[in-house]
This record gives structure tokens, C-alpha cells and sequence, in this order.
């Protein structure tokens, strides 16, 4: 589909927020209008995440236009709902290279722009973010610099969000939450957090009365911060009484406005200048549809989180014709996962937020009361599994490569001290693609190979990863962890017999004499064309071995490789900084083995966004350089 470029009479004059300043606010509705437009026929022909920026559309015309940025700070959490962002900070000329490589960073990022105030590529960090910023403009005397965090209702569920407002509440500043309620996540919100945002009632007139008073107060000196703190008390104690409900944010001493509507644009605008300087932590509740002004988003806002390419007009998304191509892994998992709950009453399914991305909703279509879905909150997801565990169930825990970074210390404390029977299915392992480098699962081969007790392993097409997982709920196998990439597998007939496969133990691939190569996980499919390449090109004869688990090694097969070959290449699609090749190199050098070992991995440093081709090529991981690594250590 080629990109049609439209014309807008107000939306083509902003290059940056100083320009939108300058409209009056009856303008408003018309960029707001415009830049809905734009978004919609970009991402329709260049994929990226849709329905979040379409509910932000308001707000973030309302923020530019009210706040003095780039001086004044906005930091955005999670980078789904920043598109409007972008495009009214000078990057609607090339908002089309979103996501692509060398193109706009899909996610904001300091690096890319001033007006980019924060990372945000995992969710609950905006408020702690905000107020280490507000903190900081104190400390620097910047008593005119307004900092301002937007944070989704899904992310609240978050425990960082709540360590922040806990820390805001009792540090002085005078930041502003707002709390972007869409009754959603990814997937729907869940939690007593979602339903208490639906619930949750004041009075605008009340708070525009009350703001009005403390004003007029300060000006004749009755009102100062120790009284203002006491009167906020009282307040709130008699406004929870007479509205029979507590407010959890006033509760904590943090002015509470709303809920109003988020799509209001002009009103929006006006409320925020109202509570602008007001001192002290504040929180501005809005309600917004994710989707917003494009149907059939507003109606299945999960379908439409990242669509893929789609006609703007009609709404019907370009689909792939998929029949005969293998599976993505994510599908093997759940049905995989369903499989192993219909033969085994313990198992059970825990996610964060991401049933459908993981594609644990198979399990929970069909035995809803035997999976979990806890909200964004991966350290609690883990936990949790840890106690389902101790109880005597087998939890299956769900969790993109790269969010299971936040939940570190949970594995060690929580389930692996404890030799528990928590499987860890790390989705997204490896390099993911367009989603960059908050989303590439490049660490957790690293991060989890020191814990004691794991067993890690990474199966290198669908049959291995269904008899991973049979394996893994076997009794006594402990924490488990199987990692597997983002993508479609190998295999077109990947429904095989479930089978247990030994712990520890990898595979002879391809006998050779030359040269061994070690692979881990999906990559070795690539590695396997790449030996056979090289063999024609050299006339060599070349040994291919799957290492299947990361911990425990097979140790019977390492040994084989330091006593036979001089020349060794390792693969793997992690950080070559503590993972599989890392690894191998120490066990050769605690047995006194000496092979030439050279490594093939993700290097020391982030890597950005584009295709996992592109990308591969980057990191030397691709079939032609796994190639020319291979002929130039012959």
C-alpha cells in the first residue's frame, strides 16, 4: 500500500508546541481532528501501535498547548499512546520511518528529542520518573519548570507506580499525574485497581470551588503550607463521608481532580491551566476511549493495539494469506499449555497482562478458572506463581524475555531459594525487531544462568518446545525456564507426541571433523544452512550440536568437542556477555580444554530497531555472516 499524503491546513504550520501555542483555543478541535487523520494513515500504511495514540489525541494537543516543553517536562508512560507526541514535536515529516531502521525510535527516547523526556518501553516508571524531575528542578531552583507524568489505568497495576505515588505523597513537589483511564491495557485492565477507576466520582465544581478559596486565602496570608496540608486533610476526610467512598489519592494527601472527559479538548485545556500552579502533588483523572474516532478500534481496542497494515478507510485490516507456513511459537505454547491442563489437574496459566499476546487466552477459552491474568505486574506475576507453587500446583508463568528483567528478584527470592515448580516461559526471547532495544529479549540468558536451582533451556523448533514443556511439569524438576523468539517456527507439522526429554542433556546434529559449532535455541536452524554452506565453499567437514539446555550443561558433550576439535563457534541470539558461549568458554577452561572458540551473539550494547533480519545482519548473526565466521576459522 503506497502512503497517500494528506494536506492539513492547521496540522502542516506546526513544527513544534511554541507554533501550537500560538492558535487560540477555539483551534484546538481542528488539530486535534487533523492529527487523529494523520495518525490513522500513517500507521495504516506503516504498522506500528495504533488504538493508544488515537485516545491520546486530546490530551497531548491539550498538554503542548497548555505547558511551556520542551522547558517544562512531560514524560509519557509507555510509548504506545506518544504518536500525537511525536508528530507535534517536529517528527511528522518523518513519521514514516517509525519503527524502521535508521528511522524515528518507536518508542520516545531522550536521544531521539528534547521533547522526549524519558525512556518509556515498560510501563509504571513514569511517576518515580516525574518526581526524581520535579525533585531536581527543586534542588536547581527551576521553580517555573512543571513536570507532568501521563499514566495508563493498565499501568497502575504496576507496584512501581504505587512505590511512586507513596514517595510523592510524602516529598515535596508540585507534579501532576494524569491518570489516562481507557479501562484498558493491551489486553482489558484487571484488578480491584480497574474496577475503583470505574467507580471513582468527585465534583469539578466542588474542586474548582475549593481551588478558588485556598487562593483568595493566600492572598490575605491565612493560608499557609502547614495549614493547607491540615485543611487538605480535613477536606478529603469530609468529602470521603458525605461521598460515602474513599478516594485512594486524596487518601494519601495528593489533590484529586475528576474524572472528566478526556476528549474535550477545550475543557481539558482549561482544567489544566486551572490546577497548573497549584502546589503540592496533584492527580488529574481522565476518561478516554482507546481507539478513539476510528470504529472499529474503539470496538475491539485489542485487535487494534498493533494491527499490522489496514485500509484507513474501510477499516479492514491487509492480512497475510498464513495457510502452510509454520506456526508462531507463542500458538505452540497455548495450545501446547491447554494440552499439558486437560491431562494435568496442577497445572495452571499465569500472565501479566498479555493473554493474547502470549496466547495463553487459548487456555483460558477453554478452562477460564485454571489461568491467571494478573495486570501488569510481572514481579507480583512471578511471586504469585511462587505461592501457587508451594501449595502443591504447577504454574506455567508467561512473561515477554524483557519484562522478566523486572521481576529478578522475585525468581531468586520467590521461587528459586525455594526449588519451586515454577515454569518461566520466556516469550520474545532474542532480538524482537521493530520494537527495539526496550523490547529485545537479549539478557535473560545471562541474568538466570548464575541463579541456583534453574534449569534453562531454549528449543530449537516447536517439537522441542511442546516436549520442553511436557518435561518441565514433570514432578521434581524445580524452576524451569524456557526461552523461545517472537515469529513463526520451522515446522508445518509441529503437533507431535508428547515426550520427556532428559534434563541436561543436548544433541549431535551433524557429525564433523573440522570444526564444531554449538548452537542454542531457534537460531541453530539458521546455523544449520549456514555449516552446510560453508562445507560446499571449503570442502571441510563441519560437526553441528544443539546444546538445548543452558543449565545444567551436558557436560559429556563439551567434553567430546574439547577433546576432538581445535576450532569451536558458538550461536546464540543473547548477549555474548555472560551467556551460551560464555559459558562454554568457561567450562573449557575448567577442564584444561584449549579449542580456538569464537562467539556469535547480540554485542555489548543496545541495538536499535528494525526488521530481526536487518538486525541479525548488524549483529554478525545472519546466514552470510555465520557463513564467512565459519570460513575464516577453518
Amino acid at each position: 500500500m503506497e502512503q497517500e499524503i494528506l494536506k492539513h491546513s492547521l496540522l502542516d504550520t506546526l513544527h513544534n508546541p511554541e507554533e501550537l501555542r500560538k492558535l487560540n483555543m477555539e483551534q484546538l478541535p481542528e488539530v486535534c481532528k487533523e492529527l487523529r487523520e494523520d495518525i490513522i494513515k500513517q500507521v495504516s500504511c506503516n504498522p506500528g501501535h495504533f488504538a493508544a495514540s488515537l485516545g491520546t489525541v486530546e490530551l497531548t494537543v491539550a498538554l503542548h498547548y497548555v505547558y511551556n516543553t520542551p522547558y517544562d517536562r512531560i514524560v509519557w508512560d509507555v510509548g504506545h499512546q506518544a504518536y500525537g507526541h511525536k508528530i507535534l514535536t517536529g517528527r511528522k515529516d518523518s513519521f514514516s520511518t517509525n519503527r524502521k531502521l535508521g528511522g524515528i525510535k518507536p518508542f520516545p527516547s531522550p536521544e531521539e528529542s528534547e521533547y522526549d523526556t524519558f525512556a518509556c518501553g515498560h510501563a509504571s516508571n513514569s511517576i518515580s520518573a516525574a518526581l526524581g524531575m520535579a525533585v531536581a528542578a527543586k534542588h536547581k531552583g527551576e521553580t517555573d519548570r512543571h513536570i507532568v507524568a501521563v499514566i495508563g489505568d493498565g499501568s497502575m497495576s504496576g507496584g512501581l507506580a504505587f512505590e511512586g505515588l507513596n514517595n510523592a505523597s510524602s516529598t515535596p513537589n508540585n507534579m501532576l499525574i494524569i491518570l489516562n483511564d481507557n479501562d484498558m491495557s493491551i489486553d482489558r485492565s484487571v484488578g480491584g485497581m480497574k474496577q475503583y477507576l470505574l467507580n471513582l466520582t468527585t465534583s469539578n465544581r466542588y474542586n474548582q470551588l475549593r481551588f478558588k478559596a485556598y487562593k483568595a486565602l493566600c492572598k490575605v496570608g491565612i493560608m499557609n503550607e502547614k495549614r493547607r496540608k491540615t485543611m487538605l486533610r480535613f477536606n478529603n476526610s469530609l468529602k470521603s463521608i458525605v461521598a460515602h467512598q474513599q478516594n485512594i489519592f486524596e487518601g494519601m494527601n495528593i489533590r484529586y481532580f475528576g474524572p472528566i472527559d478526556g476528549h474535550n479538548v477545550k475543557k481539558l485545556a482549561q482544567v489544566l491551566r486551572d490546577i497548573k500552579d497549584l502546589d503540592g502533588p496533584k492527580i488529574l483523572h481522565l476518561h478516554t476511549t482507546k481507539g478513539k474516532g476510528f470504529e472499529p478500534a474503539e470496538k475491539n481496542p485489542g485487535v487494534w493495539h498493533a494491527p499490522g497494515k489496514f485500509d484507513p478507510d474501510t477499516g479492514e485490516r491487509i492480512v497475510s494469506d498464513t495457510s502452510g507456513l509454520p506456526p508462531r511459537y507463542q500458538d505452540v505454547f497455548g495450545e501446547t499449555l491447554l494440552e499439558l491442563a486437560q491431562q494435568n489437574p496442577k497445572v495452571v496459566g499465569v500472565t501479566p497482562a498479555m493473554p493474547s499476546g502470549c496466547s495463553m487466552n487459548i487456555l483460558m477459552n477453554e478452562m477460564p478458572d485454571r489461568a491467571y491474568d494478573v495486570g501488569i505486574a510481572e514481579g507480583h506475576a512471578a511471586t504469585f506463581s511462587g505461592g501457587l507453587a508451594k501449595e502443591g500446583l504447577l504454574p506455567f508463568c508467561n512473561i515477554y524475555s524483557s519484562f522478566m528483567q523486572r521481576a529478578y528478584d522475585h525468581v531468586i527470592h520467590d521461587i528459586a531459594l525455594l526449588n519451586l515448580p515454577v515454569v518461566l516461559c520466556l516469550d520474545r526471547a532474542g532480538l524482537v525487531g521493530e520494537d527495539g532495544p526496550t523490547h529485545h529479549g537479549a539478557f535473560d540468558l545471562a541474568y538466570f544462568r548464575t541463579i541456583p536451582n534453574m534449569t534453562i533451556a531454549s528449543p530449537m523448533n516447536e517439537h522441542e518446545l511442546r516436549r520442553l514443556m511436557y518435561t518441565a511439569q514433570l514432578p521434581d524438576k524445580g524452576p524451569f525456564v524456557i526461552r523461545y523468539p517472537r515469529g513463526r517456527g520451522v515446522l508445518t507439522d509441529w503437533k507431535c507426541p508428547l515426550e520427556e526429554l532428559p534434563i541436561g542433556k543436548g544433541r549431535k546434529l551433524k557429525e564433523g571433523k573440522d570444526m564444531a559449532v554449538i548452537t542454542l535455541g531457534p537460531i541453530g536452524n539458521l546455523a544449520a544452512k549456514a555449516i552446510e554452506r560453508a562445507e560446499q565453499a571449503s570442502g571441510k567437514s563441519i560437526a553441528h550440536y544443539d546444546l538445548r539446555f543452558l543449565k545444567p550443561l551436558d557436560e559429556a558433550m563439551l567434553h567430546e568437542i574439547g577433546k576432538q576439535f581445535k576450532q569451536v563457534i558458538t550461536i546464540e541470539d543473547g548477549a555474548l556477555n555472560g551467556g551460551m558461549g560464555s559459558a562454554v568458554l568457561e567450562f573449557m577452561a575448567d577442564n584444561s580444554y584449549q579449542p580456538n572458540i569464537s562467539r556469535i551473539g547480540i554485542p555489548d550494547k543496545f541495538i536499535e530497531h528494525g526488521t530481526v533480519p536487518e538486525l541479525y545482519k548488524i549483529c554478525g548473526m545472519d546466514e552470510e555472516s555465520i557463513v564467512n565466521k565459519i570460513l575464516a576459522n577453518l
